[in-house]
C-alpha cells in the first residue's frame, strides 16, 4: 500500500511539473508582473483575493501555452528543448485533452466572478485561438499587437478578479500597459533570435535587428521617463528607474550573445514589473 501511495505520489507531481513546465517562461514575464499590476492599479486592493488572481491567471497562461506548444514541437526540440512537448514529458494529444479541459475550467472559474471576468477570459480564448489558429504570430505586427492584447486582457480580468472596479486611474494603467508592452514586446525575441532564424520565423528581430536593438536602447529609457511623469514620481526615483532603463535598453544593443539576451530580457521583464507599480505609487502618494 505504501509503494503504491508513493507512485501515485511521484506520478501526480509529475503532470504537476509538466503542467509547470508549460508556463514557466511566463512566470516572471506574465504571471508575476499582472498579479502586482492587479493590486497596483487596484482603488482598495484585497490581498486576500491574491490565490484567486494566481490561480486565474495561471490557467489562462497554461491554456494558451500549450496551445501555442503544440504548433510546432520540431522547433521547440531545436529552440526551446525544456519543454514538455518537446521533451516527451506528454503526448501531443494528451496535451490537446488539457488545453481543451481548460477551456471549460476557466469560463466557470471567471464566471464565479462575474460577468466581467467572464468577458475577459471569452476574449482571451478568442484571441489564442487567433494567434494560434489563424496566423495571428506570423508577422511581427499582429504577434505584438495580439500579444499586448491578451496581456491587457489578462491585467483587467485579474484586477475584477481581485475584487475592485476599474476607475480612471485603472484605465489610464491598463491602456499605458497595453501601449508600453505592444512597442517593447520584441524584448523576448530576442532570446529567440537563433532559433528563430533556423526556422525561418518573422519577428522585428530578425526581420530589421538593428532597428530592433535601437528600439530598445532608445525606447526603454524613453518609456521610463515618460512614466515617471505621468505617475509623479519622485526625482529620485525617476532618477533610479530612468538610469535603470537605460542600462536595460543600451544591454540590447552591446551584448548580443545568446546568454547576454537572455540576461536581457530577464532585465527587461523586471523593469517591466516595475512599469506595472507605477500606478500603485501614485495612488500611495497622490489619490485621495
Amino acid at each position: 500500500m505504501l509503494s503504491q501511495a508513493l507512485d501515485s505520489g511521484r506520478r501526480i507531481s509529475g503532470h504537476i511539473k509538466t503542467l509547470f513546465l508549460f508556463t514557466k517562461s511566463d512566470v516572471v514575464a506574465v504571471l508575476i508582473p499582472i498579479t502586482l499590476a492587479s493590486f497596483a492599479a487596484a482603488r482598495h486592493p484585497d490581498v486576500t483575493r491574491i490565490p484567486d488572481i494566481i490561480i486565474w491567471i495561471w490557467l489562462h497562461v497554461l491554456k494558451h501555452d500549450i496551445y501555442n506548444q503544440m504548433q510546432d514541437p520540431e522547433e521547440d526540440k531545436k529552440n526551446k528543448p525544456h519543454r514538455p512537448l518537446a521533451a516527451g514529458r506528454i503526448s501531443a494529444q494528451n496535451a490537446a485533452d488539457v488545453r481543451w479541459l481548460l477551456v471549460p475550467i476557466c469560463l466557470i472559474l471567471s464566471a464565479m466572478h462575474g460577468s466581467q471576468a467572464l468577458a475577459c477570459s471569452v476574449c482571451a480564448e478568442v484571441l489564442s485561438i487567433w494567434y494560434n489558429e489563424f496566423g495571428g504570430d506570423k508577422t511581427a505586427l499582429s504577434k505584438s499587437l495580439l500579444t499586448a492584447m491578451a496581456y491587457t486582457i489578462l491585467d483587467l480580468g485579474a484586477t475584477v478578479v481581485g475584487g475592485s472596479s476599474i476607475d480612471s486611474v485603472g484605465a489610464r494603467a491598463h491602456v499605458f500597459s497595453f501601449v508600453v508592452f505592444a512597442t517593447t514586446i520584441h524584448a523576448q525575441d530576442f532570446k529567440d533570435e537563433e532559433g528563430d532564424r533556423l526556422t525561418g520565423r518573422r519577428t522585428l528581430v530578425t526581420l530589421f535587428p538593428t532597428f530592433a536593438r535601437m528600439s530598445m536602447m532608445i525606447g526603454i529609457p524613453l518609456w521610463s521617463l515618460c512614466l515617471s511623469r505621468l505617475w509623479k514620481v519622485d526625482f529620485i526615483c525617476s532618477v533610479a528607474f530612468i538610469a535603470y532603463g537605460a542600462v536595460v535598453g543600451v544591454r540590447f544593443m552591446v551584448c548580443r550573445t545568446a546568454s547576454a539576451h537572455k540576461q536581457s530580457c530577464k532585465l527587461y521583464s523586471l523593469w517591466f514589473t516595475l512599469v506595472h507599480l507605477l500606478p500603485g505609487y501614485w495612488r500611495f502618494f497622490y489619490s485621495t
